[in-house]
């Protein structure tokens, strides 16, 4: 008995010195509704994950599993299919991510996750997680999509890949010119898999999985799963683990609300949106790419902050203005459906659809721009007489109430508390007391030598401003007011998508 004490002591101290030694983020300190707080507390290490990868996860700021990924992650573990399906921005990626990463041999040099996803964005943002979660276990990710060269990617498959993670089009493209060899790759994942079996992609997921071996594990998440899903099931997956977190469709902490107008009303609502919301990051959905360029257009000249993006641009510039709107540059974003699927910017506190949409599956992801991980959100929809059929077909479909928009919007249902402002405040004041203090020693010591201190001019105090939360891990900075303009000089702003010197 006394040889067993000593052992079991020391393994939790063992625990906690590899611990000690990460750099986690600050700590978001937002409050979080049930949709990611309603787990039966499984840890993270509680799921026999490398330390490497561990230690990934923790650094990457994650805590506690969300119910998906408490669900999810241990029977992926076990190498069995799995169909999951759960809420907007609960944290799906992760729970695909981390499985995949786990069963990756970094001393085989051969591509062992296959992760598809149906947009360039989203493969960029899906790449990047497996990069930050992998970053200890010396693994190497690569990401492919249409709109770029394929002689580069060439070039990067002739080196060691083991994650690839792209859109479906490229990946087959370069699988059928033997450039991807997938014969080895185990896993098989799609993200938004109901949009990757829709009719523009289906035929070229069922050629891909002939590229990959027949003892494979499929995986595919989703917020909905219309019934093609079931038949790409029956054909494709062996048994698979179902999982369904959705009791109800949208998400609890996103506020709804429509207000009734005309079309040539539009731009002037807006711009009383912007004057009266407390508005972190926002994204404004129109229902066509001209319609985007030219809001994009009137926001900019209403003297507000604006990056735009839709289908129809250069790769490069989508990129760009993905990049710095995650990053903070700008406060608003004008797009079409595009980034209605998985984008996940945690700063965006309000969505607004300029143009209502035609189905509950686009309403349903869009509104899921804002809101991220249980998080506070608000979504608001400027709705037309050719629209009120489709609000109230939607509303039944998700079950769902869109309120008309009231006079004032309680800002506690979309505007993060001020806690974190709290230890700003106290470091502020004592900093006053100490400067206060020092002038009042300046002041005595020069009557002691009997001159008299000059008066200074009272220094003014910065109002504080809202917290903006970046998505990039950074320290909160205070934003600047709603209906400020753009950038200010020395900064680069932006005149539709292509950033131009000021």
């Amino acid at each position: 008995m006394s040889q067993t004490g000593p052992s079991t002591s020391s393994a939790p101290a063992q625990n906690e010195s590899w611990k000690a030694g990460l750099r986690p983020p600050p700590k978001d300190l937002r409050p979080q509704t049930e949709d990611v707080t309603a787990t039966k507390g499984l840890e993270f290490e509680d799921m026999f994950l490398r330390r490497e990868l561990l230690m990934g996860i923790f650094e990457a700021g994650f805590e506690k599993p969300s119910p998906i990924q408490e669900e999810a992650i241990p029977i992926a573990l076990t190498k069995r299919d799995v169909l999951a399906r759960a809420k907007n921005g609960t944290g799906k990626t992760a729970a695909f991510v981390i499985p995949s990463l786990q069963q990756v041999d970094v001393n085989k040099n051969k591509i062992q996750a296959l992760l598809l996803v149906p947009t360039r964005e989203l493969a960029l943002q899906t790449s990047q997680v497996c990069k930050t979660l992998g970053k200890h276990m010396g693994l190497q990710v690569m990401v492919t999509t249409g709109g770029t060269t394929l002689k580069d990617d060439i070039l990067r498959l002739s080196e060691t890949v083991h994650v690839l993670v792209g859109t479906p089009g490229r990946i087959l493209d370069l699988a059928g010119k033997n450039v991807a060899d997938l014969s080895e790759c185990p896993v098989f994942v799609m993200d938004e898999a109901d949009k990757l079996l829709s009719p523009e992609f289906a035929p070229v997921m069922e050629q891909l999985l002939s590229y990959l071996p027949t003892e494979r594990q499929v995986m595919l998440f989703s917020a909905t799963f219309p019934m093609i899903v079931k038949d790409f099931k029956d054909k494709h997956m062996k048994s698979p683990y179902e999982i369904n977190l959705m009791d109800e469709l949208t998400l609890r902490g996103v506020t709804q609300y429509y207000a009734y107008v005309e079309e040539r009303q539009k731009v002037h609502c807006l711009n009383t949106l912007f004057s009266k919301l407390q508005i972190n990051q926002s994204i404004i959905f129109c229902n066509s790419t001209n319609r985007v360029e030219l809001l994009a257009k009137k926001v900019t000249e209403l003297g507000y902050s604006c990056f735009y993006s839709h289908a129809k641009m250069l790769q490069s510039h989508r990129n760009r203005v993905f990049h710095d709107f995650r990053n903070g540059v700008c406060r608003n974003l004008v797009c079409s459906d595009l980034l209605t699927r998985g984008i996940d910017i945690q700063a965006v506190n309000v969505v607004i659809n300029f143009d209502f949409p035609k189905n509950s599956e686009t309403y349903l992801h869009r509104i899921g721009r804002s809101g991220r991980f249980g998080h506070l959100g608000l979504a608001i929809n400027l709705v037309t007489y050719e629209d009120r059929f489709n609000l109230y077909r939607i509303e039944q479909e998700l079950g769902t109430e869109i309120q008309p928009i009231p006079q004032t919007i309680d800002k506690g249902l979309y505007v993060a508390p001020s806690a974190p402002e709290e230890p700003a405040q106290k470091t502020n004041q004592q900093q006053q007391q100490q400067q206060q203090q020092q002038q009042q020693q300046q002041a005595q010591q020069l009557r002691q030598q009997g001159t008299t201190p000059q008066p200074r001019a009272p220094q003014q105090q910065q109002a504080q401003g809202q917290v903006v939360y970046q998505s990039n891990g950074q320290q909160p900075q205070p934003a600047r007011q709603n209906g400020s303009a753009a950038p200010p000089r020395g900064q680069p702003a932006y005149r539709g998508a292509v950033p131009v010197a000021r």
